[in-house]
């Protein structure tokens, strides 16, 4: 008679796998990741960019591109959660309105896979990989590089909207999901609360600014 099994304990929660999706939006170039999470064990899985600058100036058709790549790479893995980088607010009105719809778009998508997401502030998914929240893109891939321990890209300035997707996933996976803009990033509203000096861009009274990407 065989002698009797214990059973065995449930792994702990944070030994699970999880899968995280991060998005840098864009309306040229937007870029993605996804991340397998065990512990503190971190496996890339991909990491690339969606190109709609041969989509002409048809916004519409830009978003409809983002929301049907965005369900491909939910359906293809799965992910856990998303983490989406908030825009930035500059002065260009319309290019702020663009960038977000971009970002709703990707977002919706992933809401209508019951994924939930997470949004982060462009410095502190900055500050999050590199220790400071004014690090450039290239300060950001090489610092990825070293962390993930990435193979050298060839072409690495046509990725780094890539990478900076990639460190939003990574970003949200060192918050370990305690992020208190689950709800919806860093509203209007408080970002005229901590900058009153931006209150009359609001309203086209300051020069217009051509944002460093779309």
């Amino acid at each position: 008679m065989p002698a009797p099994t214990r059973p065995r304990p449930a792994p702990a929660a944070d030994l699970l796998p999880k899968i995280i999706m991060g998005v840098d939006p864009g309306t040229q170039i937007m870029g993605y990741a996804l991340i397998e999470v065990r512990g503190q064990r971190v496996d890339v899985l991909c990491y690339d960019v969606i190109n709609m600058k041969a989509l002409g100036s048809n916004h519409a058709v830009k978003l409809k591109r983002i929301f049907d790549r965005m369900l491909e790479l939910i359906d293809e893995y799965l992910p856990d959660e998303l983490a989406i980088e908030a825009p930035f607010f500059g002065v260009n009105v319309q290019s702020m309105l663009k960038l977000g719809r971009a970002q709703g778009v990707a977002i919706a998508a992933a809401l209508s896979r019951q994924i939930p997401y997470v949004e982060y502030a462009p410095t502190k998914v900055k500050q999050s990989v590199t220790g400071s929240g004014n690090s450039t893109k290239e300060q950001v891939a090489h610092m990825l590089r070293q962390t993930l321990k990435l193979p050298p890209i060839a072409e690495a300035s046509t990725f780094l909207d890539a990478t900076d997707a990639l460190a939003v996933a990574l970003c949200h996976h060192y918050q370990k999901g305690n992020n208190a803009t689950v709800s919806g990033g860093k509203s209007w509203s408080n970002f005229l609360t901590e900058n009153p000096e931006r209150l009359g861009a609001s309203t086209g009274a300051v020069k217009k600014k051509t944002p460093t990407k779309l």
